[in-house]
């Protein structure tokens, strides 16, 4: 099993949790925003040195909040691919629309070729109207009528940019004539005749994976026909396990091949590991809360399930307990519980890849690098 580590990058914070303060009351100054950035290359290079097989970085814009302070996880990544030796470094994710797609494929060709094949190509769809519509896309939601229009622009600039970024990454000469991109764009002049074609520099030297943010039927559709590896993260185990295996249903149908039971899969946990449950609960508990004030208002709860068996309405916000017990979206106690609900996924669901978020909004990265180290070496080899 392919074990990563992803953070979300943000600063600490001594007054995390439920309540008050609201996040847009909080304001960060210029070093601190840059003290996180430099604790979160540390933790790669922790990370690295522990034998994590990945470490994931996210991109985010304008967050003032203190939330997420990375825009651009690709130039991080360069940087720290220069202070580790063997860790991979994915995007979780690139936010396709909110780039120029060439300009995303030549910063990720940079990264995966000076990492030495190192690079792992993320990609997502963006979840934050604050970003999307200053960086010329919009968000909306496959089951928000009056967000519709939104949602389908929002799809086509990513299905035409992702083929885009494929035909520049894979080939030496290419050109592209959509809707939304058109490259080379037509009439040109250049030394005597027109420009036909583009070809990307610098180009990969070495083979790459691309993996997927999936929070959407639509979307979980669109990946496994597209062929790449899907990510599932914050759902309620039994709508993990159907959607696990629809994916592999659909690639099937689509590609003519049978995955194996977590092929092409990845599945992210929250964790937290402590030497009792009840230290764990207690350390966890503030920044589960301030996790979810920070995403219960883009409808990340509608992972979870209701009540009613169905998906949770969005803007739900759920109690520690509720994340740990009734959906098995968090694994939080000892060594042994955090390595028991891991090693249920892996039984239900032939898990192969497994991205780990041991580190809340809020917290100090002394207690990141101390959680991972309790995951490498009381966890893991639990689980192995």
């Amino acid at each position: 099993m392919r074990t990563g580590i992803f953070l979300f990058g943000g600063v600490e914070m001594d007054d995390a949790g439920a309540g008050v303060p609201a996040p847009t009351e909080r304001r960060y100054d210029a070093a601190t925003v840059w003290h996180a950035t430099e604790r979160i290359l540390d933790m790669g290079v922790v990370a690295d040195r522990l034998g994590f097989d990945s470490f994931w970085l996210t991109e985010h814009h304008f967050q003032y909040e203190g939330y997420e302070v990375v825009p651009n996880g690709i130039l991080i990544g360069s940087i720290l691919a220069e202070r580790t030796e063997r860790i991979r470094i994915g995007m979780a994710f690139n936010i396709v629309p909110q780039w120029h797609p060439l300009k995303l494929a030549e910063d990720f060709a940079t990264l995966h070729n000076i990492s030495g094949g190192r690079g792992i190509l993320g990609v997502g769809r963006g979840t934050v109207p604050r970003e999307a519509e200053n960086l010329g896309t919009k968000i909306g939601s496959f089951d928000n009528p009056d967000r519709k229009d939104a949602d389908d622009l929002n799809r086509a600039m990513f299905d035409e940019a992702m083929q885009v970024i494929r035909l520049a990454l894979d080939n030496e000469s290419f050109s592209f004539h959509g809707d939304v991109y058109d490259f080379p764009v037509p009439g040109i002049p250049d030394r005597g005749g027109f420009v036909e074609e583009l070809s990307l520099l610098p180009r990969p030297l070495y083979p790459y994976e691309i993996w997927q943010a999936i929070t959407s039927p639509p979307t979980l559709d669109q990946v496994a026909r597209s062929g790449w590896g899907g990510v599932f993260w914050n759902n309620h185990h039994s709508f993990t396990k159907m959607r696990w295996e629809h994916f592999a249903e659909v690639y099937e149908q689509t590609h003519g091949t049978a995955l194996a039971p977590g092929e092409k899969r990845t599945l992210v946990l929250c964790t937290c590991v402590d030497d009792s449950r009840e230290a764990a609960v207690a350390s966890v508990r503030d920044g589960h809360d301030e996790f979810w004030k920070f995403l219960g208002p883009y409808g990340w709860s509608k992972g979870y399930m209701g009540d009613d068996g169905r998906p949770s309405p969005p803007g739900l916000i759920p109690t520690l307990e509720d994340s740990m017990d009734r959906q098995r979206t968090w694994a939080v106690g000892t060594a042994e519980d955090v390595a028991e609900t891991i090693g249920f996924y892996r039984d239900e669901l032939g898990v192969e890849n497994l991205i780990l978020f041991p580190g809340m909004p809020g917290d100090p990265y002394d207690k990141v690098d101390e959680q991972l180290h309790r995951l490498a070496s009381d966890v893991l080899p639990k689980v192995q």
